[in-house]
């Protein structure tokens, strides 16, 4: 059976499991205070050309956002983010369980824009009632979206501006961000982040680790007691070197860029059979993410012999399945994909 369920089915990269082996009988400082989480912030650090960020590394997407967005959004306050987004589809009311009400707006290929968002505050501010309503306590969004589109640095520029203009912190969400900066016509760079976004997050878990997402808040700007806030939620790691090894292992030798870059890839040869096939593709992704939709009838052939991931069903007839690849994802599975295809 193939499988391109998903980009995290894969236990983690070779180069990941060697150093792992290499240091089990080491004993090291627990909670993220050893030599590895070290030498993994100093080359984020780097990378982000922001000497004074902060780094944290915690153990999984959804515990990241919730934690994260906790800390930054004011106690009476939501979070601004495209209807699409995670933490609005997928994460099984994270956010609405900190008390903190998502403020989902129309998204346009799984992204917002600063117009959007301007006038979407503006709106609220103009409001006589708007003491009365939930207000917009900070922005959310993802590089890549959630439909594996990619913003453009002109775009998160204008976010950014818009949030800032509105004192409201910006997060991007990085869970895949490796795909997003290896995509062809990127033109976004972590330093880009560093400078525009308020925090972002690296994600190891859909970019080759066991686990694991690296936050930087990139001005040394952290919530105060932030590691008594990411206890609280669950993401604190007790063998924390277990975290910094992993993404010390990512950030030497450009691993990070080199995995990511070869998800992209294999995809690429994916959407071409799929244009040349007449398949309905829908949105125009640069990433490791495909969506198709087909009928029913054809999507259960194809589960005979493919995982696919399950998006939506379109109506009676049709649904929208989702083909991704990973760091692990070989030329010979793409040729057979292709082939069911």
């Amino acid at each position: 059976m193939l499988s391109f369920e998903n980009d995290y089915s894969s236990t983690a990269a070779p180069q990941i499991v060697a150093r792992m082996q290499a240091m089990a009988n080491e004993q090291n400082s627990g909670y993220g205070k050893d030599q590895y989480c070290d030498a993994a912030a100093n080359k984020i650090r780097k990378a982000c050309d922001a000497a004074q960020a902060d780094v944290w590394f915690l153990v999984g997407g959804t515990q990241t956002n919730q934690t994260v967005l906790s800390a930054i959004t004011p106690q009476y306050a939501g979070v601004v983010c495209p209807a699409s987004a995670h933490i609005n589809t997928h994460e099984a009311g994270a956010i609405e369980a900190t008390g903190h009400k998502v403020l989902a707006l129309p998204q346009h290929d799984g992204k917002i824009t600063g117009e959007q968002l301007d006038e979407y505050c503006q709106s609220f501010e103009n409001d006589l009632n708007h003491e009365h309503m939930v207000y917009p306590g900070c922005v959310y969004i993802s590089q890549p979206t959630e439909y594996g589109t990619v913003y453009t640095r002109e775009e998160l520029a204008s976010i950014s501006q818009v949030a800032h203009d509105h004192n409201l912190p910006l997060y991007v969400d990085g869970a895949r961000l490796g795909m997003a900066l290896t995509a062809d016509m990127n033109d976004v760079q972590l330093p880009d982040l560093a400078r525009l976004a308020d925090v972002f997050t690296i994600g190891g878990t859909k970019c080759g680790t066991m686990f694991g997402e690296a936050v930087v808040f990139p001005r040394g700007n952290s919530p105060r007691n932030f590691t008594t806030i990411v206890k609280q939620h669950g993401a604190l790691l007790a063998k924390g070197w277990l975290l910094g090894l992993q993404f010390d292992t990512l950030f030497t030798d450009d691993l990070y860029f080199k995995l990511a870059k070869h998800a992209n890839a294999e995809a690429d040869k994916i959407r071409k059979a799929l244009f040349e096939k007449h398949y309905d593709v829908e949105y125009i992704s640069q990433t490791n993410q495909i969506f198709i939709v087909v009928t029913t009838q054809r999507a259960q052939e194809l589960a005979k012999s493919v995982k696919l991931g399950f998006m939506e069903q379109v109506d009676a007839d049709h649904v929208m399945l989702r083909i991704c690849t990973s760091w692990a994802t070989t030329d010979k599975q793409v040729d057979e994909l292709i082939k069911l295809l």
